[in-house]
């Protein structure tokens, strides 16, 4: 392969959103890997020894389950903005321990773990968070009341990203 097929690839991969594509053909190993928070492309170019058929795995992240239009009471969230953003010192803040990708359900057949307006306690189930393919299920390390879902249904969070208002009293 010349420089050219391989920018060629590189901007095929990039478009495709591909995480990482692997392509062996001869004496010639290329990996390509993006990087979707970063927008880092890595390329490796190694020789190989022996001989392989040529071959291109592409690897990508399977499609998130679509979203259903259930959502948080979003009417009194809203009405209630103001004055929930005056009180926030009074609230505690559940933050996402992880990267990933943030589920208010255990699956898209099932009901949200919890609803604005559900009593909570220590280690109840609020959401999962989807890593490198892993669900992660967050637990609550707090009891109270749940006043407010700071994200939404198949969003990416980061770490240390708030997910929820809970009032302790």
């Amino acid at each position: 392969m010349d420089l050219k097929e391989i920018q060629n690839l590189i901007k095929f991969v990039a478009k495709s959103g591909a995480s990482e594509v692997k392509l062996e053909t001869g004496d010639v190993k290329i990996t390509i890997k993006t990087g979707s928070d970063d927008k880092e492309t890595i390329v490796q170019h190694v020789p190989m020894a022996g001989q392989m058929p040529q071959q291109m795995p592409v690897q990508q992240q399977a499609p998130s389950p679509a979203p259903e239009p259930a959502q948080q009471s979003g009417s009194s969230s809203s009405d209630k903005k103001e004055s929930a953003s005056e009180d926030n010192s009074n609230y505690i803040t559940v933050k996402s321990p992880i990267i990933g990708t943030f589920y208010r359900k255990p699956s898209p057949d099932k009901s949200v773990f919890v609803e604005v307006g559900d009593s909570i306690k220590e280690g109840d189930v609020l959401c999962v968070i989807e890593a490198m393919k892993l669900f992660n299920e967050i637990e609550s390390e707090v009891s109270g009341k749940i006043v407010k879902v700071l994200v939404d249904d198949s969003s990416p969070v980061e770490f240390d990203q708030p997910l929820f208002l809970v009032d302790p009293s």
